[in-house]
């Protein structure tokens, strides 16, 4: 399982390069959010696909969880929200006043035009 998890992730990453790479500004949100998917599945597996009951001192299991990758990719995860929350403001205000989102056009380099 482990295995695969590593080629979804790879996808994912090669997936958000490709757009972060892009001309549009959109493009380049959604790569960032593709990215911290793929940064969020690589915390779990590297954190081991394990089954077992949770850490709880109550129950008595043969076999425990370790919470700390779970706790890790929450914090990431309410991180890449409020990131990705503040960069699609940024996008929308920045199309508002400069009527695009390419790029290039708002570098302000005039051989593009």
């Amino acid at each position: 399982m482990e295995v695969l998890m590593s080629i979804v992730v790879g996808i994912l990453f090669s997936a958000a390069v490709y757009l972060m790479l892009s001309k549009s500004l959109l493009r380049i949100i959604i790569g960032t959010g593709l990215l911290s998917h793929g940064a969020h599945l690589l915390i779990l597996t590297m954190g081991g696909l394990k089954q077992g009951a949770a850490p709880l001192l109550g129950e008595h299991a043969q076999s425990y969880v370790d919470p700390l990758p779970q706790a890790l990719i929450l914090t990431a995860i309410v991180i890449s929200f409020g990131v990705t929350s503040f960069f699609l403001v940024l996008a929308y205000r920045s199309y508002q006043e400069l009527g695009t989102d390419d790029m290039d056009q708002l570098r302000g380099n005039d051989q593009y035009e």
